[in-house]
């Protein structure tokens, strides 16, 4: 288990101290942890003592040892599919079946780090017209984020999903607006450029970024209000996107589902104008 998830589990059975403490880790993490224990005890106001029984209790000697299984974590984060086909077996017999149902498992699994709760407030934040969305990705999970932003347009007005041209996003940091909402997908292989534009947006335009991402935690979250971390392995070289999409095709479905008269209001004008346009087309 992630030294993450261990710190949410026992969550519960914390001193106040070390609520403190791991409230910390949590904001920053794995990077509040990669400073000396000193550090730590100075910016959390928990004595190294402390600390040191606090990292006991997650199952490490000592501090050193819990420094080791942070990188170790940060160094999967970024592993390349060279790096997985090292220590990965390809799905044996019937290929495709085999890769099926690990996929399967894969969507499966990907509530299990989700509470409805914090599900229902995103869809409620996504789906709120006051707040324009803004919609980015990665190499690849960019094409998530455009199949985002191409199924909100017809349900809610003020939805744009950034182009990957980095030249032209200031002019989309200059149309934001405090609380609107920025959805950022980022998986292993991290890319700078989104943490930075998510740094940029939050302490130059006070918006509200939402980090999907996977097990391993973005840098992105760093500065987050929201973070899904959703399982994107499945025993072979190439992580899976599919519980990302699942994700998606779920808060688009519940954004929808919201106020459907509103929807079906707003579907009506999209199409009209839609078929409208096509008409002209043909005309021409």
């Amino acid at each position: 288990m992630l030294l993450r998830n261990q710190i949410e589990a026992m969550s519960e059975e914390l001193t106040p101290s070390e609520r403190k403490l791991a409230s910390a880790l949590l904001s920053d993490y794995p990077f509040a942890g990669l400073g000396t224990i000193q550090n730590l005890s100075e910016r959390t106001k928990v004595s190294a003592p402390s600390i040191t029984r606090f990292v006991h209790k997650l199952g490490c000697q000592g501090y050193q040892e819990f420094q080791r299984r942070l990188i170790g974590e940060l160094k999967d984060g970024q592993r390349s599919p060279i790096d997985l086909h090292r220590s990965q077996e390809a799905p044996k017999g019937e290929f495709l079946r085999s890769f099926l149902d690990r996929v399967a498992q894969v969507v499966s699994a990907t509530s299990d780090g989700i509470t409805e709760k914090q599900f229902e407030r995103i869809c409620l934040l996504l789906g709120d017209e006051k707040r324009a969305v803004y919609v980015l990705g990665g190499r690849f999970s960019d094409q998530i984020a455009l199949h985002l932003s191409r199924h909100l347009r017809p349900i809610r007005p003020h939805v744009y999903h950034l182009p990957p041209d980095p030249d032209t996003w200031p002019e989309y940091i200059l149309r934001m607006r405090s609380r609107d909402m920025f959805v950022i997908y980022d998986f292993r292989r991290y890319q700078d450029k989104l943490e930075k534009m998510a740094e940029t947006a939050v302490a130059g335009r006070g918006v509200n970024v939402l980090a999907i991402t996977d097990k391993w935690i973005s840098p992105v979250a760093r500065h987050a209000a929201e973070v899904l971390a959703i399982p994107i392995e499945n025993g072979t070289v190439w992580d899976t996107y599919s519980g990302a999409m699942a994700l998606t095709e779920a808060i688009i479905a519940r954004i929808g589902e919201q106020d459907w008269n509103k929807t079906k209001a707003r579907f009506e004008e999209w199409d009209a104008v839609r078929l409208d346009q096509r008409a002209g087309d043909n005309d021409t």
